[in-house]
């Protein structure tokens, strides 16, 4: 009989001024909308009956209550690894913004002046990794977009920079997991909104 491989789910947090704008929020630690929070309350509905026994939040309070909100609050364990990519001196602007003074700037090619690279995030992304492959169980993390893309593309066997290619919405589930066997992870389900 084949073994059934632990599942990670992945919960970009709830909506915030900041992603209505497309400023980026690293650091800065924005609430959620009304809109934001009612979306997050719904994800209870699309998370019911998910049987884990790891849930892990970044420290942002959008990630946190997120995942209040959802009904997983109280089991949440903070992992400051799950923070944000740090976008430094870019923090609080869009990339329009950005682009009108660096026309050739790509965040997962340059990184920001004053804040992380993608190797950087990378190697949080990885010592995640070493954890939920420790845990051996389900995990269900509440975190940010950039962040999660790059835990993905870490996840894959990609470099840090080919979480350039998953795109995700604000309130959305996706699913990390294994093919046959340990050797081989996969992406189960992506961007479900």
């Amino acid at each position: 009989m084949a073994k059934n491989y632990p599942t990670i789910h992945l919960v970009r947090h709830g909506e915030t001024e900041w992603t209505l704008s497309g400023r980026h929020t690293g650091r800065s630690d924005i609430p959620l909308t009304a809109h934001g929070e009612e979306v997050a309350r719904a994800l209870a509905g699309r998370l019911d009956g998910l049987d884990v026994t790891t849930v892990w939040s970044s420290p942002s309070q959008r990630a946190r209550r997120t995942a209040e909100l959802a009904g997983f609050g109280e089991q949440a364990q903070i992992k400051a690894d799950l923070a944000e990519w740090d976008y430094g001196a870019y923090e609080g602007i869009t990339t329009k913004q950005i682009l009108s003074n660096r026309p050739d700037w790509q965040l997962f090619r340059d990184g920001c002046p004053d804040g992380e690279a993608a190797a950087d995030v990378g190697a949080r992304a990885d010592r995640i990794i070493t954890e939920i492959r420790l845990a051996d169980s389900p995990v269900l993390i509440f975190s940010s977009a950039h962040f999660l893309r790059v835990l993905t593309a870490r996840w894959l066997g990609l470099p840090p920079e080919g979480g350039q290619y998953f795109v995700l919405d604000t309130a959305s589930i996706s699913i990390l997991g294994y093919e046959h066997d340990l050797n081989e992870p996969v992406v189960r389900r992506w961007n479900s909104v």
